[in-house]
């Protein structure tokens, strides 16, 4: 692909700013945890302290260019002591997180020192191994930036209609989902939900199955905002945070979340500290805690302040760049008229961009928007 490595590293790398939306009850809280998470040694590759805080604090808009250049370079040694874009035999959620980390911080996760990480996404076996954890991050990552999904010599080839179709086959007769065999969980059905978000507009099937999730959450509800029928944590709050964020839905406000005056977002704060969460009522600082609590609230804020969802990252994207090269010129104009006319075939991440409808048709407007664009600059 040509120069996807341009995919607006300036933009991805603007310098910080403090992105949290004012009038929430999360404001003091977030703004804390912020700079405890600014004060973190450099991100390593790893599920804490590393990718989630990564993934929080960019698209926050807050991720220092030293810090996101320091955790590339940690990223490239850990492929390359690897010697594989398998970054673990069994767990495809190790690719889909990278993948997600280096969307967000404006790298190409094809092309990682010459390593692909969406290739091994491309088995569709390798992906189910995890389970459900496998396919809804598989998914989750792949549309993040719209990544076309990689062609493969394994068994059974993955698409984007298997991972949701399979996502949907996992849920539970009550509404939720879970990762084993025990009844459904906030966490997980909160993950689910996330993967099935840029479909529930789209897909009958995706849209009753959330909304059951939903209701299902919604009536199980209790008094103090919490939603699990055994213990919260700060981590399944992040989740359904993070989940109805995804969907347009404010988790602070709407009414089918609160309860007695509760929603998630107050049960997610009782955990709050200082300067961060903990994983127990009362307990001690975490970082696992932190940093999901971090990106959900930032969700949340992206959410009110009209921006796209935090797995969607198609606003790093160049507006008008339709060939992808980092630049705007007449050829994108060019490109976008041929489209029309059906001389060309877009890929999904163009189709973003050239703002084309549900079946991929892209308006007339978009040719004069993109000759007004390039007579301005």
């Amino acid at each position: 692909m040509k120069k996807l490595i341009c995919f607006v590293l300036a933009l991805a790398l603007l310098c910080p700013i403090t992105a949290f939306a004012s009038g929430s009850k999360t404001d003091a809280i977030y703004q804390a945890t912020e700079e405890q998470l600014l004060s973190c040694p450099v991100p390593q590759v790893g599920s804490i302290g590393g990718e989630w805080l990564v993934i929080g604090l960019a698209r926050a808009g807050i991720l220092p260019d030293e810090t996101a250049e320091g955790y590339y370079r940690n990223v490239v040694d850990y492929i390359n002591e690897k010697g594989s874009a398998k970054l673990d035999r069994n767990k495809s959620t190790e690719n889909s997180r990278l993948i997600l980390a280096l969307t967000a911080i404006g790298k190409n996760p094809e092309n990682v020192n010459g390593y692909n990480l969406l290739q091994p996404l491309a088995d569709f076996n390798f992906v189910k191994k995890q389970g459900i954890n496998g396919p809804v991050w598989a998914l989750i990552a792949l549309d993040s930036l719209q990544y076309e999904i990689p062609e493969t010599t394994s068994k059974e080839q993955t698409t984007r209609e298997k991972l949701f179709d399979y996502i949907l086959e996992k849920q539970l007769p009550a509404g939720g989902w879970a990762i084993g065999e025990q009844g459904a969980d906030p966490d997980m059905t909160g993950m689910a939900i996330q993967a099935l978000a840029p479909y529930y507009k789209k897909n009958e099937a995706v849209k009753c199955a959330v909304d059951k999730a939903l209701g299902y959450y919604s009536a199980i509800q209790r008094d103090d905002g919490g939603l699990s029928e055994a213990t919260d944590s700060p981590e399944s709050c992040a989740q359904m945070i993070t989940a109805l964020s995804a969907l347009g839905i404010d988790p602070e406000t709407d009414g089918k979340f609160i309860k007695s005056g509760n929603s998630i977002v107050d049960c997610l704060l009782r955990f709050s500290l200082e300067n961060g969460f903990a994983h127990n009522i009362g307990g001690e600082y975490n970082q696992m805690s932190t940093e999901q609590a971090f990106y959900a609230m930032t969700a949340a804020n992206r959410l009110r302040e009209g921006k796209s969802s935090l797995y969607d990252m198609c606003d790093l994207l160049t507006e008008y760049d339709l060939n992808l090269d980092g630049t705007v010129d007449i050829t994108d104009a060019t490109l976008a008229q041929k489209a029309i006319a059906e001389l060309e075939t877009l890929n999904l991440r163009q189709l973003k961009i050239a703002g084309a409808d549900s079946q991929g048709e892209i308006k007339v407007t978009f040719v004069t928007e993109t000759q007004r664009y390039i007579a301005s600059h």
